[in-house]
């Protein structure tokens, strides 16, 4: 479980984030919904130790995440892939994944390297055809599936993802749409932001947030047997 308590970030001295307590549990998925400005990138960089003043408390499966570098928390299982992407453009599809391929043991990891090139393209199809192209050449949907699968690789049990429906072609939405509910079924946990609600289906627990706060956390939206 993510545990996410009284959390309070800031760009130098302006605060971005007030007070935010949350839980993600594990094997769920749980989308934070909210404008632009709102604050969902910010908390997500919070989360994977990207911020440069962050308060409050920050747990993955017990294990106290505050003051680690995002490496360590990567070591941890943690995943994280910005709405921006920041795939490696002159690298071929291939090359980016295996690029991300942990070269040391993962923390609480019982074996060295679970996910491979196989199993994401059995989770892409797409992306079969890629592998030799370098990534510069993809759209915009084909690189977000590629910066998803390339976080997989890294061993990540739990994916942190910045609004990764957001402007790409609606039949790649269903790819990593149809992706995602994979991912849950075979037990990932998954916080997602995104303002577009193409998600909702999928989630067990949806999070409003606006103004840098949860507008009301008690009364989230629980989508249990997606009602």
């Amino acid at each position: 479980m993510l545990e996410v308590k009284h959390l309070n970030a800031f760009y130098g001295e302006a605060q971005v984030l007030f007070d935010v307590s949350f839980s993600v549990p594990s094997g769920s998925l749980v989308l934070i919904h909210g404008l632009n400005g709102a604050g969902k990138s910010t908390l997500m960089k919070s989360i994977i130790g990207l911020m440069p003043n962050v308060q409050g408390h920050i747990s993955w499966q017990g294990q106290v995440l505050m003051n680690l570098p995002p490496y360590q928390r990567s070591e941890f299982g943690l995943g994280y892939v910005p709405e921006d992407r920041r795939i490696f453009t002159a690298l071929t599809v291939r090359q980016n994944l295996e690029i991300a391929v942990p070269k040391g043991k993962m923390r609480n990891t019982p074996q060295k390297v679970s996910v491979n090139v196989q199993d994401i393209l059995d989770l892409f199809p797409a992306l079969a055809g890629m592998l030799e192209r370098p990534a510069a050449q993809m759209s915009g949907g084909e690189q977000q599936m590629l910066a998803l699968a390339r976080t997989l690789m890294t061993q990540a049990k739990m994916l942190l993802l910045d609004e990764p429906c957001e402007g790409i072609a609606p039949v790649l939405v269903q790819s990593i749409s149809n992706a995602l509910a994979r991912l849950k079924q075979e037990g990932y946990t998954l916080l997602i932001a995104e303002q577009n609600r193409t998600l909702n289906p999928l989630a067990d627990q949806i999070l409003n947030l606006a103004g840098g706060a949860l507008s009301s956390p008690e009364a989230s939206l629980a989508l249990s047997g997606h009602q």
